[in-house]
Order: C-alpha cells, then sequence, then structure tokens
C-alpha cells in the first residue's frame, strides 16, 4: 500500500513553479462561496444542530469568520461547522488566519488553535452535549511571536490512525512545519485518500502523513455507541471546520474529489501536483 501511494509524495516534491489555473485544467470546487453559509450545517455543544448560537459562525468582509462577542463565557462551548455532503478522496485547501483574543473562559490548549475535521462523522448523529465529532483533525496552531509551534498536526477525537506499521493511540502528534506567528494567511492542503493514506501539507510541503485512519481510542464525550464502532475503518466522511475559542477567518474553502482517479494513481498524482501548482495565497 505504502509504495503504492508514494507516487503523490513523490510528485509533490517535483513541483517547480506556479502556473495560472487556466493553463492546469484544473477545478476547484469551492465549498465557501464567500457570500453565506448555504451548504453548511452546524453543530454547537449543548445547543441543537443548525443553531448557531451567538452568530458564532458568520461571513464577514467575504471570509467565513469564527466569533464570540455574542458570549459571556465560552464554557467548552465548542463548535463545528460541516459541509453538507461527505467526501472519501479528495485534495482539500483551507486558507486561514487567527485574528484577536481568545473569548473568555477558552482553555489554556486552545489558544490560537483550531482545524479542519477530516472523515467526520455526520452532525446528524451527534449528541446534543457531544464536544467533538468523531474524526481525523488537522489541527491549525499560531506562534506567540517567540516559541515553535507547529501546525497541520494531527489529533484524533475518537480515532486512530496507523504510522510505522503501528496503531496510534496518543491524542496528538505534531507535524514537522515551522511555526506561523501573529495574524498571517496560511494555506493548508490535505490529500485524503479513503481509508488508506492521508497527508498534511502547507503550502506545497508534506508536513504529516499517516494510513489506515480509523474509529477508536477516546477525546469524544458523549458519544452515541451505536456511531462510535472501534475498528471500524474511515473510508468517508465529512469536512468540519472547529471554532475551539479564538477568533480566526477562512477565506477559502476548497476541493477537488479525486475519486475517479481512484485506481489510476499515476493521473491522481498528475492532477494533485498541477492543483499544488497554483499559487492562491496573497
Amino acid at each position: 500500500m505504502k509504495n503504492t501511494l508514494s507516487l503523490i509524495l513523490l510528485g509533490l516534491i517535483t513541483i517547480a513553479c506556479a502556473q495560472p489555473a487556466k493553463e492546469t485544467g484544473v477545478e476547484w470546487k469551492e465549498l465557501f462561496n464567500g457570500k453565506d453559509l448555504k451548504d453548511w450545517r452546524i453543530k454547537i455543544r449543548n445547543h441543537d444542530l443548525d443553531e448557531n448560537f451567538a452568530n458564532t459562525f458568520r461571513v464577514e468582509d467575504g471570509f467565513l469568520s469564527v466569533r464570540y462577542d455574542g458570549y459571556e463565557a465560552f464554557d467548552q462551548q465548542f463548535g463545528h461547522i460541516f459541509y453538507k455532503e461527505p467526501f472519501s478522496y479528495y485534495l482539500l485547501q483551507v486558507e486561514y488566519r487567527f485574528i484577536g483574543d481568545q473569548a473568555s473562559g477558552g482553555e489554556g490548549w486552545a489558544w490560537r488553535n483550531s482545524g479542519a475535521m477530516l472523515h467526520s462523522q455526520d452532525p446528524a448523529t451527534m449528541l446534543k452535549s457531544q464536544d467533538f465529532p468523531i474524526s481525523i483533525e488537522g489541527q491549525f496552531l499560531g506562534g506567540n511571536g517567540t516559541d515553535e509551534r507547529s501546525t497541520c498536526n494531527l489529533c484524533t477525537p475518537g480515532t486512530n490512525v496507523v504510522l510505522a506499521d503501528t496503531l496510534f493511540t496518543p491524542h496528538c502528534i505534531n507535524s514537522n512545519s515551522k511555526t506561523y506567528h501573529g495574524d498571517q494567511w496560511v494555506q493548508a492542503n490535505f490529500i485524503v485518500l479513503g481509508s488508506e493514506e492521508v497527508q498534511h501539507l502547507v503550502g506545497i510541503d508534506t508536513v504529516f502523513s499517516y494510513f489506515q485512519p480509523q474509529i477508536g481510542g477516546g477525546m469524544v464525550n458523549p458519544v452515541d455507541s451505536s456511531v462510535k464502532k472501534d475498528g471500524k475503518l474511515l473510508e468517508s466522511g465529512y469536512i468540519a471546520l472547529q471554532s475551539e475559542s479564538h477568533p480566526i477567518d477562512f477565506r477559502r474553502v476548497a476541493i477537488i474529489d479525486l475519486s475517479p482517479y481512484k485506481n489510476d494513481r499515476e493521473k491522481m498524482n498528475e492532477l494533485v501536483n498541477r492543483a499544488l501548482s497554483i499559487k492562491t495565497l496573497k
């Protein structure tokens, strides 16, 4: 499995320069339209599905923004906004920036902390008081101006993955990315290949990869036992963005469906290379 999938890793290294989108033939599907939250569903802890408590998720200046000005205290009201349909094999691109101050009552670890949830459970199956969806998290972290703090890390709410042929059961592990201080924009890319392999990239640089994402472990509470079937491989799932108490903006959430190339890794590799050669980050 790993030798077959390594085509993509090798291909990313060979990207030479940026090309205009019209010359690459790559068509991204914009999940966020820059105007409203159409096609997205919201689930905030202790609130009903589709209740956008305190206008947490909103569109401002063309960005999908997460704000807490309507909260008296954060009080562990972790939130997620889910795209309406699931995906299996895909390339996801997210451009984000942390801004401002953390909400009052936010956890210390949640300072400049957010993420993209991959292969997430359907939000309709989450319990009202459930904190996080069963999912694989591409964790976004911002720097404090001094210390090193990598981004596009891996966290595993209700899941496990395989690293170096061994089931990895701790909750989080850092990537090898550099630190991004201040309010700068960061481009994160995720290559998700069903239950086979997932790669985290910052720009075109692969900073972490793993295999066989599957349900298991803890860090989700409470959870419906009929949904959390430990050991089940995650072939597909929903994409969600987090609200964890620090304001964040997302200016692009876009995807390329790779499922038509599931059995042709050479063409998949070529498409991913072309897609990531387009420099959209300003």
